[in-house]
């Protein structure tokens, strides 16, 4: 089942970017990526303060019953670096699959992959997937988790059927 009208909305963590000093390139990248899968019904760009980043999420799924969240953003190790700890707080559960498989991916790609500590978890029927802040390690990290992401969407949206894929 794969539905192309899904809700999105893009969260760009920056401290920087939330006070004009820096152009968020990375959101309006993750924007062009989802067009084919949904609209973006919202956008933000906000500082790397792990309240707002809870109270941001938790409306984003609760108010407005977003079918996606993305993220992108704090996920390194400096100190202002706090999207994985307001993301495991805000959501029911985690998906480490998919966490997993972006740093295996990119870990092909550079070695600093292994600092990432982004995470992707759910809140009620909503996927939220974290992403570096780069551009170039945006668009990788989405990429991998393309193939399967409308797939866990639907799921999330109670589509009963099976996921075994059967190969003949």
């Amino acid at each position: 089942m794969v539905e192309e009208n899904y809700r999105v909305g893009i969260l760009t963590l920056s401290d920087k970017g939330a006070c004009g000093e820096r152009e968020d390139e990375s959101g309006s990248l993750l924007a062009d990526l989802v067009s084919g899968m949904g609209n973006v019904v919202r956008y933000q760009v906000i500082a790397d303060d792990p309240d707002k980043i809870i109270m941001m999420l938790k409306s984003w799924v609760d108010d407005l019953h977003l079918d996606l969240i993305l993220t992108t953003g704090g996920t390194g190790l400096s100190p202002r670096d706090v999207t994985p700890q307001a993301t495991e707080v805000a959501v029911d559960y985690l998906v480490p699959g998919m966490a997993e498989a972006m740093r295996a991916a990119s870990i092909r790609i550079t070695p600093r992959a292994m600092l990432s500590r982004a995470l992707v978890g759910v809140r009620q029927q909503t996927l939220i997937i974290n992403l570096p802040g780069s551009p170039k390690a945006a668009r990788e990290n989405f990429e991998v988790l393309l193939p399967v992401l409308p797939h866990a969407l639907a799921k999330l949206k109670g589509d009963p059927a099976d996921c075994a894929v059967r190969e003949d």
